[in-house]
């Protein structure tokens, strides 16, 4: 559903496709990092996206009031998807809010 939202708003913006498949790949995967993480010892959890286009730049920010990040030596995943999204975003910035749980922000730029 993230992905659904975040590519139509996309190409309402007229988005490079190039820029849109990494901008796509990045938000999976730190959607599935709150997922497997985040709320791993609880039924439901939220996961809040939030976009922002700034002439041919996105800032895109994904958070979720889970855990936090710590390690996991249980992990089902392999450990590459920050890694990854790292080498695709322009920018990535990790924070812990004060209140619980994990802002990841991306900035990425909409054209090639």
């Amino acid at each position: 559903m993230a992905r659904h939202a975040l590519k139509d708003f996309l190409l309402t913006h007229a988005a490079d496709p190039r820029a849109l498949a990494d901008v796509l790949l990045a938000v999976s995967e730190v959607v599935t990092n709150c997922v497997v993480h985040a709320y791993r010892d609880q039924p439901t959890g939220r996961v809040a996206m939030e976009a922002e286009r700034s002439g041919d730049e996105l800032m895109l920010s994904v958070s979720d009031r889970g855990r936090g990040m710590a390690p996991r030596h249980d992990s089902p995943g392999l450990g590459l998807g920050l890694p990854l999204v790292g080498r695709i975003a322009r920018r990535v910035d990790i924070t812990a809010p004060a209140g619980g749980g994990t802002s990841v922000s991306m900035y990425f730029s909409l054209r090639r």
